[in-house]
């Protein structure tokens, strides 16, 4: 194992314990979505997904 991949490992090491607490803290105080916000956001995603699988298929 070479130094690059081992200081790059140390580094994602430490921004994952520096980013944590912060992550933390910002999922224990944040709104909580309702069912409407739910379906908001899964409606696009789902025509997305269809999407990129109609071109999926389309492209063979």
């Amino acid at each position: 194992m070479d130094w690059l991949k081992i200081l790059s490992a140390v580094a994602l090491i430490g921004m994952m314990v520096l980013i944590f607490p912060g992550l933390k803290n910002a999922t224990q105080n944040s709104k909580k979505g309702t069912a409407e916000d739910w379906m908001s956001f899964i409606k696009p995603m789902a025509l997305v997904i269809i999407f990129v699988i109609a071109l999926i298929v389309l492209s063979r």
